[in-house]
Parts: C-alpha cells; sequence; structure tokens
C-alpha cells in the first residue's frame, strides 16, 4: 500500500496509509493531514485516488503546493517524490510501484478502451513501419491475451508497526509576560509555538516522547538554559523552555 511521510527538516513526523479516496492536507484541525503552520493554507492541497494512481491537487492555497522544487496544480505522483509546504516535506512511497516497474500493464490497460473507440473510427494500417497505426494495432493484440491471462496480484505493501509506549499527554504552562499561568495541551501530532518572524519551533509527539525541533529564527529554542541546536530535542518531565522570550515549562500528565 502506498503511504505519505511527513517530516520537517530531515526529522520525521508522521506517516499515513492512503487508504482513502481522498485525503486533504492544510493547517485547519478537521484535515486528515493538519500541519499547523501559518505558511499552510486552512484546506492546501488534498491526494486524490484514480484508479491505481494517486495525484496531488492544489486547492487554491496562498503559497502554492511544489513537487520536487516546482509549483503544480494537479501531479500524478512517482514513489519518492517530494511535497513541499514551507519547511514541512511529505514523502510519497509506494513500494509496490518501485518493485515491479511501474505496474505498466496496468496503465497500458486504463488506456485500452480509448483505443479501441479510435479504432472503430479509422481502418488499421497493415504496414510493419512503426507509426502510431502499429502502435495500436499492438495495444489491441495485448488487450486480447489479457482476457486470457489476467495480471498478476499486485504485491500488498505492509507498512512495519513501530511498538508504541503508553505516553502520557503532555502540556506546558507559561511562567511569565501576560500569559502568565495558561496552560496549552500538547495533545496533536503538531503543536506551532513562538513569533513568526522572530523565532519559531514545533513540539512534536511521537510514539517514544515528545521532541521541540527549531523551525525559523537565528537563535535556536533554550531548554535547562541550553541551545537545542538545529536537531530534534528530547523533552522531559518539567523542562523549561526559552522560546521568543517566553518562558514555558514542560509537563507529563
Amino acid at each position: 500500500m502506498a503511504k505519505l511521510i511527513l517530516s520537517l527538516e530531515n526529522t520525521l513526523l508522521s506517516e499515513w496509509a492512503l487508504d482513502k479516496e481522498r485525503i486533504s492536507i492544510g493547517r485547519r484541525p478537521n484535515n486528515d493531514i493538519h500541519i499547523d503552520n501559518l505558511a499552510v493554507s486552512g484546506l492546501h492541497a488534498a491526494i486524490v485516488k484514480t484508479g491505481n494512481d494517486f495525484y496531488v491537487e492544489d486547492q487554491g492555497s496562498t503559497n502554492g503546493t511544489q513537487v520536487n522544487a516546482k509549483l503544480v496544480k494537479s501531479h500524478l505522483l512517482q514513489d519518492g517524490d517530494l511535497i513541499e509546504f514551507g519547511k514541512y516535506q511529505i514523502k510519497y512511497v509506494n513500494e509496490a510501484l518501485a518493485n515491479d516497474g511501474g505496474n505498466d500493464f496496468e496503465k497500458t490497460i486504463m488506456l485500452r478502451p480509448a483505443t479501441m473507440r479510435a479504432m472503430q473510427q479509422k481502418p488499421l494500417d497493415t504496414s510493419t513501419s512503426a507509426d502510431s497505426s502499429s502502435y495500436d494495432t499492438q495495444l489491441i493484440d495485448d488487450l486480447s491475451t489479457a482476457a486470457v491471462s489476467p495480471a498478476p496480484e499486485p504485491v500488498k505493501f505492509v507498512p512495519k508497526i513501530e511498538p508504541e509506549m503508553n505516553l502520557a499527554v503532555g502540556k506546558i504552562q507559561v511562567l511569565n509576560g501576560t500569559n502568565s499561568g495558561r496552560e496549552l495541551l500538547l495533545n496533536k501530532a503538531l503543536t506551532t509555538l513562538g513569533k513568526p518572524g522572530v523565532q519559531v519551533a514545533v513540539i512534536t509527539k511521537r510514539p517514544n516522547g515528545y521532541f521541540i525541533t527549531h523551525v525559523e529564527g537565528q537563535v535556536f529554542p533554550m531548554v535547562n538554559g541550553g541551545s537545542t541546536g538545529a536537531q530534534a530535542f528530547a523533552l522531559s518531565d518539567h523542562d523549561v523552555i526559552e522560546l521568543a522570550g517566553v518562558k514555558m515549562e514542560f509537563y507529563l500528565n
């Protein structure tokens, strides 16, 4: 089965199996894939299944949708394609296609009905030259063969499921400023904190704990008085985070 892998600056955040006809992506919480970032529109893009293929379609987003660093409106996804939303990346993985050479046999079958209608409108060219008529003849011959020799069952991809820890739900409490005492429950896969244009970080909930990762700003977030650096930093109960001049304490309920 095909899947999507979400990452931020080479840090894996989450993954989803493509087991629906349509998967929505955007900043609103009701999307199938929720990316809580100001660079992402409320409903930014969608992954749409057509036959055995998947397309990414931009939904009129403000900043557009990029695939492999190129802006697209609609794009047929190939194994390994990178869909980009600001600094976030979603990788399309379809190991079944990679293993069987892209399943060209099934793609040819999808084109055959149109080819047959075209064949009914004009006589076949029986010459042996490699023109479009001889190609149509080959497709019709393939179709008759396929009728008695069905395509083999595609290889089923079973994603590896890692055992999850019984992780307590985390929260942060603001320690200074006008919002002192305010608490925020970290029950989402991604929670973005900070001030855009100054300093922004994201806290991710993973099976093995909570992690804070730098997103924007010249200075990295601080935890217990020390810099987190550019990589994801594991949080522990009662860690004190300093971000954009605001101090927050991290708790595990």
